[in-house]
Protein backbone atom coordinates (compact mmCIF):
# COMPACT_ATOMS: atom_id res chain seq x y z
CA UNK A 1 0.00 0.00 0.00
CA UNK A 2 1.26 3.69 -1.01
CA UNK A 3 0.14 6.12 1.66
CA UNK A 4 0.47 10.10 1.92
CA UNK A 5 -0.11 11.86 4.84
CA UNK A 6 -0.76 15.69 4.21
CA UNK A 7 -0.34 17.58 7.18
CA UNK A 8 0.78 21.35 7.67
CA UNK A 9 -0.94 24.62 8.85
CA UNK A 10 -4.52 25.70 8.27
CA UNK A 11 -4.87 27.85 5.11
CA UNK A 12 -1.52 26.70 3.79
CA UNK A 13 -3.53 25.15 0.75
CA UNK A 14 -3.89 21.00 2.23
CA UNK A 15 -7.21 20.51 1.08
CA UNK A 16 -6.16 21.55 -2.50
CA UNK A 17 -2.93 18.70 -1.93
CA UNK A 18 -5.86 16.08 -1.35
CA UNK A 19 -8.09 16.92 -4.00
CA UNK A 20 -5.22 16.39 -6.15
CA UNK A 21 -4.52 13.22 -5.10
CA UNK A 22 -8.43 11.71 -4.86
CA UNK A 23 -8.25 13.02 -9.09
CA UNK A 24 -5.31 10.97 -9.09
CA UNK A 25 -6.71 7.88 -8.02
CA UNK A 26 -6.16 7.85 -4.15
CA UNK A 27 -8.73 6.78 -1.72
CA UNK A 28 -8.54 9.94 0.56
CA UNK A 29 -9.76 11.15 3.85
CA UNK A 30 -9.89 14.38 5.45
CA UNK A 31 -8.90 15.16 9.30
CA UNK A 32 -8.49 11.79 10.11
CA UNK A 33 -7.65 11.49 13.98
CA UNK A 34 -3.81 10.56 14.24
CA UNK A 35 -5.25 6.77 16.33
CA UNK A 36 -7.42 5.91 13.69
CA UNK A 37 -4.52 5.76 10.77
CA UNK A 38 -3.57 2.28 11.71
CA UNK A 39 -7.25 0.46 11.85
CA UNK A 40 -8.45 2.63 8.77
CA UNK A 41 -5.60 0.99 6.78
CA UNK A 42 -6.46 -2.62 8.02
CA UNK A 43 -10.25 -1.61 7.00
CA UNK A 44 -8.96 -1.22 3.79
CA UNK A 45 -6.36 -4.04 3.11
CA UNK A 46 -7.46 -6.08 0.68
CA UNK A 47 -10.36 -3.81 -0.94
CA UNK A 48 -8.66 -2.77 -3.91
CA UNK A 49 -7.57 0.77 -1.99
CA UNK A 50 -3.71 0.36 -2.43
CA UNK A 51 -2.90 4.04 -2.66
CA UNK A 52 -4.67 6.07 0.41
CA UNK A 53 -3.84 10.15 1.34
CA UNK A 54 -5.00 10.82 5.05
CA UNK A 55 -4.87 14.60 6.11
CA UNK A 56 -4.23 15.60 9.80
CA UNK A 57 -3.18 18.31 11.26
CA UNK A 58 -3.82 20.56 14.47
CA UNK A 59 -7.60 19.86 14.27
CA UNK A 60 -7.16 16.73 16.02
CA UNK A 61 -5.47 18.77 18.88
CA UNK A 62 -2.51 17.13 20.96
CA UNK A 63 -2.96 13.98 19.66
CA UNK A 64 -1.13 15.34 16.21
CA UNK A 65 1.70 14.62 18.04
CA UNK A 66 1.53 11.18 18.01
CA UNK A 67 1.85 11.12 14.40
CA UNK A 68 5.79 10.43 13.99
CA UNK A 69 5.49 7.04 16.02
CA UNK A 70 3.02 6.35 13.77
CA UNK A 71 4.80 6.82 10.69
CA UNK A 72 7.74 5.21 12.07
CA UNK A 73 5.22 1.70 12.92
CA UNK A 74 3.97 1.65 9.29
CA UNK A 75 7.27 2.06 7.98
CA UNK A 76 7.93 -0.98 10.06
CA UNK A 77 5.27 -2.68 8.98
CA UNK A 78 6.48 -2.07 5.09
CA UNK A 79 3.71 0.52 4.35
CA UNK A 80 5.46 3.57 1.48
CA UNK A 81 4.67 6.26 3.61
CA UNK A 82 5.20 9.84 2.78
CA UNK A 83 4.76 12.87 4.28
CA UNK A 84 3.80 16.21 2.80
CA UNK A 85 4.01 19.11 5.11
CA UNK A 86 2.57 22.95 3.68
CA UNK A 87 3.27 26.07 5.21
CA UNK A 88 3.18 29.21 4.57
CA UNK A 89 4.28 32.88 6.10
CA UNK A 90 2.38 34.36 8.78
CA UNK A 91 1.75 37.00 6.71
CA UNK A 92 0.34 34.93 3.87
CA UNK A 93 -2.32 33.08 6.25
CA UNK A 94 -3.47 35.91 8.01
CA UNK A 95 -4.03 36.94 4.58
CA UNK A 96 -5.75 34.20 3.09
CA UNK A 97 -7.93 33.74 6.25
CA UNK A 98 -9.06 37.63 6.25
CA UNK A 99 -10.26 37.08 2.66
CA UNK A 100 -12.08 33.90 3.20
CA UNK A 101 -13.79 35.29 6.27
CA UNK A 102 -13.57 31.78 7.67
CA UNK A 103 -12.01 31.37 11.09
CA UNK A 104 -8.78 29.26 12.67
CA UNK A 105 -9.77 25.96 13.71
CA UNK A 106 -7.95 26.59 16.71
CA UNK A 107 -9.14 30.45 17.63
CA UNK A 108 -12.41 29.22 19.62
CA UNK A 109 -13.06 32.58 20.37
CA UNK A 110 -10.41 33.28 22.73
CA UNK A 111 -7.59 33.60 20.52
CA UNK A 112 -6.13 36.49 17.67
CA UNK A 113 -5.82 34.87 14.49
CA UNK A 114 -1.92 35.74 14.45
CA UNK A 115 -1.70 33.79 18.51
CA UNK A 116 -3.68 30.73 16.94
CA UNK A 117 -1.17 30.40 13.63
CA UNK A 118 1.92 30.66 16.37
CA UNK A 119 -0.02 28.19 18.79
CA UNK A 120 -0.57 25.28 15.39
CA UNK A 121 2.82 25.75 14.79
CA UNK A 122 4.20 24.61 18.24
CA UNK A 123 1.45 21.46 17.48
CA UNK A 124 3.18 20.77 14.48
CA UNK A 125 6.63 21.41 15.39
CA UNK A 126 7.51 17.77 14.97
CA UNK A 127 5.15 16.65 12.55
CA UNK A 128 7.05 19.35 9.89
CA UNK A 129 10.38 17.26 10.15
CA UNK A 130 9.01 14.19 9.00
CA UNK A 131 8.66 14.41 5.30
CA UNK A 132 8.80 16.96 2.41
CA UNK A 133 8.29 20.30 3.30
CA UNK A 134 6.09 23.17 0.81
CA UNK A 135 5.66 26.55 1.53
CA UNK A 136 2.96 28.00 -0.65
CA UNK A 137 3.46 31.59 0.25
CA UNK A 138 3.61 32.61 -3.16
CA UNK A 139 2.01 29.46 -5.11
CA UNK A 140 -1.29 29.65 -6.97
CA UNK A 141 -3.52 26.80 -6.35
CA UNK A 142 -2.46 25.39 -10.29
CA UNK A 143 0.99 25.35 -9.23
CA UNK A 144 1.03 23.56 -5.74
CA UNK A 145 -1.29 20.97 -8.04
CA UNK A 146 1.33 20.62 -10.22
CA UNK A 147 3.98 20.17 -7.73
CA UNK A 148 1.66 17.75 -5.66
CA UNK A 149 1.39 15.75 -9.02
CA UNK A 150 4.84 15.78 -9.59
CA UNK A 151 6.52 14.84 -5.91
CA UNK A 152 3.90 11.70 -5.54
CA UNK A 153 4.90 10.13 -9.38
CA UNK A 154 8.50 10.49 -8.30
CA UNK A 155 10.47 7.03 -7.22
CA UNK A 156 9.96 7.16 -3.58
CA UNK A 157 13.48 5.01 -3.30
CA UNK A 158 16.03 7.57 -4.21
CA UNK A 159 16.62 11.18 -3.01
CA UNK A 160 15.32 13.75 -4.90
CA UNK A 161 17.15 16.71 -5.16
CA UNK A 162 15.33 19.65 -5.75
CA UNK A 163 16.54 22.80 -7.29
CA UNK A 164 14.02 26.21 -6.49
CA UNK A 165 14.62 29.50 -7.43
CA UNK A 166 13.34 32.35 -5.36
CA UNK A 167 13.22 36.31 -5.62
CA UNK A 168 14.88 37.83 -2.10
CA UNK A 169 11.88 40.32 -2.38
CA UNK A 170 9.70 37.81 -1.18
CA UNK A 171 11.60 36.58 1.58
CA UNK A 172 13.42 33.19 2.00
CA UNK A 173 11.47 29.98 0.98
CA UNK A 174 10.68 27.89 4.07
CA UNK A 175 11.11 24.86 2.66
CA UNK A 176 15.11 24.90 1.62
CA UNK A 177 17.40 22.83 3.20
CA UNK A 178 20.08 25.36 1.66
CA UNK A 179 20.18 28.60 0.59
CA UNK A 180 22.60 30.00 -1.94
CA UNK A 181 22.68 33.48 -2.19
CA UNK A 182 23.64 34.93 -6.42
CA UNK A 183 23.00 38.51 -5.78
CA UNK A 184 26.52 39.56 -6.23
CA UNK A 185 26.59 38.83 -9.48
CA UNK A 186 25.78 41.12 -12.59
CA UNK A 187 22.03 41.61 -13.17
CA UNK A 188 20.24 40.90 -16.38
CA UNK A 189 17.38 43.05 -15.32
CA UNK A 190 19.48 46.09 -15.96
CA UNK A 191 20.10 45.51 -18.96
CA UNK A 192 17.06 46.60 -21.46
CA UNK A 193 17.19 43.50 -24.33
CA UNK A 194 17.52 41.16 -20.93
CA UNK A 195 14.70 42.78 -18.88
CA UNK A 196 11.56 40.70 -19.73
CA UNK A 197 13.48 37.66 -20.05
CA UNK A 198 13.88 35.19 -17.52
CA UNK A 199 16.90 32.37 -17.04
CA UNK A 200 15.43 30.02 -19.05
CA UNK A 201 16.07 31.97 -21.99
CA UNK A 202 19.55 31.65 -23.92
CA UNK A 203 20.37 35.27 -23.90
CA UNK A 204 20.20 35.69 -20.42
CA UNK A 205 22.34 32.58 -19.76
CA UNK A 206 24.68 34.04 -22.38
CA UNK A 207 25.11 37.35 -20.96
CA UNK A 208 25.80 35.13 -17.26
CA UNK A 209 28.38 32.79 -18.66
CA UNK A 210 30.51 35.34 -20.09
CA UNK A 211 30.91 36.87 -16.74
CA UNK A 212 34.13 35.13 -14.30
CA UNK A 213 32.29 35.61 -11.05
CA UNK A 214 29.19 33.80 -12.46
CA UNK A 215 31.26 30.24 -13.49
CA UNK A 216 33.16 31.14 -10.06
CA UNK A 217 30.05 31.25 -8.25
CA UNK A 218 28.07 28.03 -10.23
CA UNK A 219 31.55 25.86 -9.74
CA UNK A 220 31.65 26.98 -6.17
CA UNK A 221 27.96 25.47 -5.59
CA UNK A 222 27.90 22.81 -7.48
CA UNK A 223 31.06 21.29 -5.84
CA UNK A 224 29.54 21.82 -2.25
CA UNK A 225 26.60 19.86 -3.46
CA UNK A 226 28.60 17.13 -5.23
CA UNK A 227 30.79 16.47 -1.67
CA UNK A 228 27.72 16.36 0.53
CA UNK A 229 24.60 14.60 -1.46
CA UNK A 230 26.47 11.16 -0.64
CA UNK A 231 26.12 12.02 3.38
CA UNK A 232 22.35 12.69 3.10
CA UNK A 233 21.24 10.01 0.66
CA UNK A 234 23.14 7.73 3.70
CA UNK A 235 20.61 9.33 6.16
CA UNK A 236 18.13 8.10 3.76
CA UNK A 237 16.35 11.20 2.85
CA UNK A 238 14.02 11.77 0.57
CA UNK A 239 14.13 14.94 -0.37
CA UNK A 240 17.07 17.81 -0.26
CA UNK A 241 16.08 21.40 -1.24
CA UNK A 242 18.66 23.61 -2.83
CA UNK A 243 16.81 26.76 -3.09
CA UNK A 244 19.14 30.20 -5.08
CA UNK A 245 18.28 33.56 -5.02
CA UNK A 246 18.33 36.45 -6.52
CA UNK A 247 16.27 39.97 -6.60
CA UNK A 248 13.48 39.04 -8.47
CA UNK A 249 13.56 35.60 -8.75
CA UNK A 250 14.07 35.90 -12.73
CA UNK A 251 16.78 36.01 -14.21
CA UNK A 252 20.38 34.66 -11.88
CA UNK A 253 18.62 32.13 -9.90
CA UNK A 254 16.73 30.95 -12.34
CA UNK A 255 19.67 30.46 -14.43
CA UNK A 256 21.41 28.75 -11.70
CA UNK A 257 19.03 26.38 -10.86
CA UNK A 258 18.12 24.95 -14.20
CA UNK A 259 21.92 24.32 -14.54
CA UNK A 260 22.50 22.73 -11.51
CA UNK A 261 19.62 20.55 -12.17
CA UNK A 262 20.66 19.78 -15.78
CA UNK A 263 24.49 18.69 -14.21
CA UNK A 264 23.06 16.92 -11.48
CA UNK A 265 20.18 14.85 -13.51
CA UNK A 266 22.73 12.33 -15.50
CA UNK A 267 22.81 10.33 -12.19
CA UNK A 268 20.18 12.06 -9.61
CA UNK A 269 16.98 11.78 -9.90
CA UNK A 270 16.35 16.15 -9.99
CA UNK A 271 13.37 18.48 -9.42
CA UNK A 272 13.28 21.97 -10.60
CA UNK A 273 11.02 24.43 -9.01
CA UNK A 274 10.73 28.93 -10.27
CA UNK A 275 8.76 30.24 -7.34
CA UNK A 276 8.24 34.01 -9.15
CA UNK A 277 7.50 32.50 -12.25
CA UNK A 278 4.26 32.10 -13.84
Amino acid sequence: MQLVLISGLSGSGKSVALNVLEDSGYYCVDNLPVALVVPLLESLAGSGHERVALSMDARSGQSVRELPQTVAALKQQGVDVRLLFLDAKDETLIKRFSETRRLHPLSQGELTLAESIARERELLDDVGELGHHIDTSELSPNTLRSWIKNLVEVDRSRLTLMFESFGFKQGLPLDADFVFDVRCLPNPFYEPQLRELTGLDRPVAAFLEKDEATRNMYRDIHAFIANWLPAFERENRSYLTVAVGCTGGQHRSVYFAERLGAAFRANNQVMIRHRQIR
